[in-house]
C-alpha cells in the first residue's frame, strides 16, 4: 500500500474533527524524523508503506509510549516492527481526530 494513498485519509480524519494538515504533518514528522519537505518528497515519490518507513531518518524513541487500541487491534502488542509502526502512526491520527492536545499526543 502507498503511504500517497494513506496520507490524505489522514488528513480528512482529522479535518472533519476540525484539526488541521498541518497537524498531520508534525505527527508524521515527530514520529518519523522526516522534515516537512522530505515528507513531500516521500507522498510525491508514492513510497510504499514499508519504504516510507524504513527511509525514516529517525523513528522517534517516545513512539514506545503509543499505546492503546486501533481496529481493534493493540498496539503495544503488535509483533511484525512494520505493521506496529503503521498502527502507531494509526493511533496518534486517532488521538488528533479525538481532540486530545498536540502536545500529549507528541508525548512531551
Amino acid at each position: 500500500m502507498k503511504f500517497a494513498s494513506v496520507y490524505p485519509l489522514y488528513v480528512q480524519k482529522a479535518e472533519r474533527r476540525k484539526r488541521t494538515k498541518e497537524e498531520v504533518d508534525r505527527i508524521i514528522c515527530w514520529l518519523t524524523g522526516y522534515g516537512p519537505a522530505e515528507l513531500r518528497n516521500q507522498i510525491e515519490n508514492e513510497s510504499d508503506m514499508e519504504t516510507f518507513f524504513a527511509q525514516a531518518p529517525s523513528f522517534n524513541p517516545k513512539a514506545s509510549l503509543v499505546k492503546g487500541v486501533v481496529c481493534v487491534v493493540r498496539v503495544e502488542e503488535v509483533e511484525d516492527p512494520l505493521m506496529r509502526k503503521i498502527r502507531c502512526l494509526d493511533k496518534l491520527v486517532d488521538e488528533l481526530a479525538k481532540g486530545k492536545a498536540l502536545d500529549k499526543i507528541l508525548r512531551k
